[in-house]
């Protein structure tokens, strides 16, 4: 095991979105499923069972942009006579690359460039390596963020590479162990999730494995049915959501083709493999030659899944905007908790989650894996993993890790955040192996001691940090001595919780205090959540019109001579509320048909914020807004990207065709007929096709 650097073409992540994220996850995690269909009892019970209801206490991760400079990125490498696994602790602890050394193939579609792209529950995510999501129905928060990670003895003798972290949406902290054993051509990867609570807490875990994809790829699996989840949007105007229906359909034919070659399908599309309870867990992505890599773990991680971004030209669009133009593609190959993503799984108090993984190569004959026998082509798969990597020999060497997962770490290689020894502070946790330390606390946990050293919590002048959420960190705040401070992460947690009466008066308590941008954000998102547009749009503007003036005072006083480090600090964390309220602010003033308010909010906007593609998009509806078509239109002649476009987010191509639907109807009706018009005429370019599924 070593340190290195991996220098990449990078896109800075930047800085976190500076506003609580009240308004919940941008995703629907709710699935119905077709009357008739014969569903598990399991199965039904965990699609129902606490799906995210909110983001908090994480911070949205928006700051990234598409610019990127050649970045040295702190990595861990460890390796045996014949495996080289990277990984990058900072970011994740994602493998980014795993490279069979006699064969000298890369066994992961390993990204060249590091770009985030808005994939993630919170934001920023990027593609390639192996990922390990935790938390809920989606990319974990921690994507792009530092996870602890130390040496650790290792059950064959050797060294393991520890991974661990605190994850906040479960509040439930875990474990990534890595290791070669000698002469091994699988890197085992043993994982653990513990819950330290008086409660049971839903769990959500996938690990994703980025693998080259080819013409002659093709995805394999023990399994002659599938789990296919489609979105349905609103169709007539204004979209109204999106709709998770869940079907079954067969393996590996279905809707008239080869669903197992990625290539074969025009859209996106996930299918979760139906594996019967006695069958050995794997799955496995081979080239046209038969060869490739192969995952398979103990029984405990149920679920198998393979992403496939199809062969249109929208997947091949995404995967553009995530890597580079002109390189190869990618398919993902996943290995989770339950049968599908939309599942959670109780995890009761005290008790944990724990399985061994392993990551390897696979060759097998391919006239048979490409052969027209389904069955024969998975059993030769199995044959050739069976005598690879025996089933006997993988539950052996879990066995013979569960001991060493509780050993501390021998030493720190890498910092993650001081979320876990904040709660290990708070609540006394004791936690085998999991060495959540003080030295780890930063300035995001300082007040939090604080609170919970003296029963109070310190004023913030500037502006605030993060906002626990859980009950007991609720239970403090009500406690304390009342402020602007307290009363507003008071009411945060309130949101959190449910009891949206009680936030709101915290927020006018904190507003009584003194006028703050912050209080008014939030009391804006409730009057949007209550429906009434009007009220909103009017909190938002005053919550504008006040962060622009607390960001000129601040950087007035960091300006001025003698200014010290901690004054500069200050105004440097106020240039990006400004451009985080606009982005709610203006959608908020269009709705509420005062868009010329909204123009002026992106007149207070720096300049080469208002250059941002995102608000070169909110630019070009106010102009659709105010009735200025053509120079809405010329806005996308002009052209721009969104760095931050949301993983099926359609609002480019709805913008499109309603600037299109204007331009033919005139001061007239926008019909069925204009509508056809305006797609024969105005047909969408192809630099903004991002849609995931039929038009």
């Amino acid at each position: 095991m070593r340190r290195t650097t991996l220098t990449l073409p990078a896109a800075a992540v930047g800085p976190d979105n500076p506003l609580p994220a009240l308004a919940g996850p941008r995703d629907v995690h709710r699935s119905t499923v077709p009357e008739g269909t014969d569903v598990p009892a399991d199965m039904a019970r965990q699609l129902a069972y606490r799906p995210l209801e909110s983001l908090l206490p994480v911070r949205l991760r928006d700051g990234y942009s598409r610019h990127r400079t050649p970045t040295a990125l702190d990595a861990l490498v460890i390796e045996n006579d014949r495996l080289r696994a990277t990984v990058l602790p900072g970011l994740g602890g994602r493998v980014h690359s795993l490279h069979h050394k006699p064969t000298g193939r890369e066994l992961l579609y390993r990204n060249p460039v590091f770009q985030p792209a808005d994939f993630a529950l919170n934001g920023a995510w990027f593609s390639g390596g192996i990922e390990w999501n935790i938390g809920a129905t989606g990319h974990t928060t921690l994507s792009c963020a530092p996870v602890h990670a130390a040496r650790v003895p290792a059950p064959d003798g050797g060294e393991m590479l520890r991974l661990w972290e605190w994850e906040r949406l479960r509040d439930l902290p875990f474990q990534v162990d890595l290791w070669l054993p000698d002469g091994s051509d699988f890197l085992y990867v043993g994982v653990r999730i513990l819950n330290p609570h008086h409660h049971t807490a839903p769990v959500y875990w996938w690990s994703n494995i980025a693998v080259p994809e080819g013409e002659g790829t093709r995805v394999l699996a023990p399994a002659d049915e599938a789990w296919l989840p489609q979105c349905l949007k609103g169709l007539g105007g204004t979209p109204v959501g999106y709709e998770r229906t869940l079907r079954r359909v067969p393996v590996p034919e279905s809707g008239g083709a080869d669903r197992t070659y990625p290539l074969r399908s025009e859209y996106p599309a996930d299918y979760f493999y139906e594996i019967a309870p006695e069958e050995r867990r794997w799955i496995a992505s081979l080239d046209a030659a038969g060869h490739g890599l192969v995952h398979t773990s103990t029984d405990t991680l149920r679920g198998r899944k393979l992403f496939l971004w199809g062969a249109g030209r929208a997947g091949r669009h995404w995967q553009e905007w995530l890597t580079e133009p002109g390189t190869p593609g990618y398919a993902e190959i996943q290995a989770g908790l339950a049968r599908t993503q939309l599942e959670h799984v109780p995890l009761e108090a005290g008790a944990e989650f724990a399985w061994l993984e392993a990551y390897g190569p696979l060759a097998a004959d391919p006239r048979i894996v490409h052969g027209a026998d389904w069955g024969a082509a998975r059993g030769e798969v199995a044959d050739r993993l069976e005598a690879a990597l025996p089933r006997a020999t993988l539950d052996a060497a879990y066995a013979a890790w569960r001991p060493y997962a509780d050993l501390d770490p021998k030493e720190r290689l890498a910092d993650g955040s001081g979320w876990g020894a904040l709660e290990v502070a708070r609540a006394g946790y004791d936690l085998p192996g999991l060495p959540f330390t003080e030295d780890t606390l930063g300035a995001d946990q300082w007040p939090w001691r604080e609170l919970l050293r003296t029963g109070d919590l310190p004023d913030e002048p500037g502006v605030p940090g993060p906002s626990p959420v859980a009950p007991a960190w609720r239970d403090l705040l009500e406690s304390a001595r009342p402020g602007p401070t307290t009363d507003f992460h008071l009411g945060v947690a309130q949101w959190h919780a449910g009891d949206r009466a009680q936030a709101v008066r915290s927020w006018e308590r904190a507003l009584a205090r003194g006028r703050s941008c912050w209080p008014l954000y939030c009391l804006a998102v409730t009057e949007a959540a209550a429906g009434d547009t009007g009220r909103a749009a009017q909190r938002y503007a005053e919550a504008v019109a006040c962060a622009d003036e607390q960001t000129r005072r601040a950087e007035g006083a960091a300006a001025e001579a003698g200014a010290d480090a901690e004054t500069v600090r200050r105004a440097d964390a106020w240039r990006p509320v400004l451009p985080a309220l606009a982005r709610e602010a203006v959608p908020a003033l269009i709705a509420a048909g005062r868009p010329d308010e909204a123009a002026a909010v992106l007149d207070r906007l720096r300049p080469e914020d208002r250059a941002r593609g995102r608000f070169r998009l909110l630019a070009a509806q106010v102009l659709l807004a105010r009735g200025e078509t053509a120079a809405a239109r010329a806005v996308f002649d002009e052209g721009f990207e969104v760095a931050d476009l949301r993983e099926g987010d359609e609002t480019l191509s709805d913008t499109w065709y309603a600037i299109a639907e204007r331009l033919v109807a005139g001061d007239g009706p926008v019909t069925a007929a204009v509508r056809a018009r305006a797609r024969a005429e105005h047909p969408l370019p192809e630099r903004y096709e991002y849609r995931m599924r039929p038009a």
